[in-house]
């Protein structure tokens, strides 16, 4: 696995690959490493020649007293599990690679980016869509590999790449979870024991509403309440919000019809973590 640190090292080795006919897989990370990201590695590793790995924990997706100082940077652990997962190339910037002195640019996604975490994260997805355009621009990808846990960043970044004409083709992969259900997150690690044991709730709360789908439930209101009922068995799990919306538009929905997300979102101790169930016709 080779390593990188400044645009001009990617672009050069991506062009080597190209001038070969070679087909080009790209997984951004911010590091900490775990099953999920593999994942899409894995993924990406079956389907292309080459495989791309950025590790870059983005300050402009961080807002004013979240974690962007205690963020977990374990660089050996994750050098390790990308080369023996067959990485070509890890591309590992400096801040100053992304965001140089005088560097002004944004990009937003406009009528997808305030609801939801956008609502309880402002100004979180002008940072994640701006990083992601300039990561696309420096790897310039054949395809873009994205976790279905972060449903809300996908479908923004889906979007942005569709209205910026950027040619990659974006592709998610189901969320990976621990044996009892949790979402794999790297803020997994900041849990406590007990905080863990009650995290299971998230996933009880969706499988739960899966349930109901499946037997015929469409009414969102007693979707919603199914999870929040399930939550009530977990005294440490405090709501951010528990949402029904179109998968497309991310817009409320009152009645299952189409495609849509179950999105969750809760605080366990000082630790906030997401999660979601997808579901109805491709």
């Amino acid at each position: 696995m080779s390593e990188a640190r400044g645009v001009a090292a990617v672009r050069r080795a991506v062009a080597a690959w190209r001038r070969r006919r070679e087909t080009v897989a790209f997984v951004p990370t911010m590091g900490a490493l775990h099953d999920g990201h593999m994942s899409l590695v894995r993924r990406a590793r079956a389907a292309s020649d080459r495989v791309v790995v950025s590790i870059f924990v983005n300050p402009l997706q961080f807002g004013p007293g979240e974690d962007y100082r205690r963020y977990p940077r374990p660089a050996a652990k994750d050098r390790a599990l990308l080369r023996a997962a067959r990485v070509d190339l890890l591309w590992r910037p400096g801040t100053a690679d992304l965001y140089p002195p005088g560097e002004r640019t944004r990009v937003r996604v406009e009528g997808l980016d305030t609801m939801l975490e956008g609502a309880s994260r402002p100004g979180h997805f002008t940072g994640v869509t701006t990083v992601v355009a300039k990561l696309l621009d420096a790897v310039a990808p054949d395809v873009l590999w994205l976790g279905q846990k972060d449903a809300q960043q996908a479908r923004l970044i889906e979007q942005m790449v569709k209205d910026l004409l950027i040619p990659v083709r974006v592709r998610r992969a189901p969320t990976a979870r621990e044996p009892d259900g949790l979402a794999c997150s790297s803020r997994n690690t900041y849990l406590k024991p007990r905080e863990r044991t009650q995290a299971a709730a998230l996933a009880r709360g969706l499988a739960r509403a899966r349930a109901a789908l499946e037997r015929g439930e469409r009414d969102a209101a007693r979707l919603r309440q199914l999870v929040r009922r399930t939550w009530r068995g977990f005294p440490l799990v405090r709501e951010d919000y528990v949402a029904l919306v179109d998968a497309g538009t991310l817009q409320p929905v009152r009645t299952v019809r189409g495609r849509v997300l179950l999105v969750v979102a809760a605080r366990i101790g000082g630790t906030r973590l997401i999660d979601n169930l997808e579901w109805g016709p491709r």
